[in-house]
């Protein structure tokens, strides 16, 4: 019976646990192999209840993905994120994510142009770059959905 009790105990304390993967938002993610900033933007989505899942891809099939995609050329950076059908370009806070997932704008996805230091996974330090999270509209026009002040 103590086993039991025991086994129970241990079941209903996991079940936040459990709850938690069962609520996280898948990500796909297509990055080149052994990218540490992707990898680190990777781990930043999950403390935020995302589930990413990384591809990786040699670098001229990425760009090719990135442009089948329609994220514009002067939005690239390092990787590229699917999620519930928006296109995730670039180092964006999970943050970011979230509230275009709730507000569900029309639109392509968001982008974070090239790899601002400071931005999630380009964490360097105490030095952090101004940068501005893009919304990318179906057109390939963009305009501004987030700013962070550098420092």
């Amino acid at each position: 019976m103590t086993r039991r009790i025991a086994a129970l105990a241990c079941a209903l304390a996991l079940l936040p646990v459990a709850q938690a993967f069962a609520q996280a938002t898948p990500i796909e993610v297509r990055k080149t192999n052994g990218c540490g900033c992707c990898l680190a933007w990777m781990e930043h989505l999950e403390e935020s209840g995302f589930a990413p899942t990384g591809q990786d891809m040699f670098a001229g099939l990425l760009v090719r993905f990135k442009l089948d995609q329609g994220v514009p050329q002067h939005m690239v950076s390092c990787h590229t994120a699917l999620v519930d059908g928006y296109v995730i370009e670039g180092h964006v806070p999970a943050a970011d994510i979230r509230r275009l997932l709730e507000s569900r704008p029309d639109a392509l996805g968001l982008a974070v142009p090239e790899m601002p230091l400071g931005s999630p996974g380009m964490d360097q330090g105490r030095h952090a770059e101004a940068y501005e999270v893009f919304l990318i509209r179906e057109d390939g026009s963009t305009e501004v959905f987030a700013s962070y002040p550098g420092n």
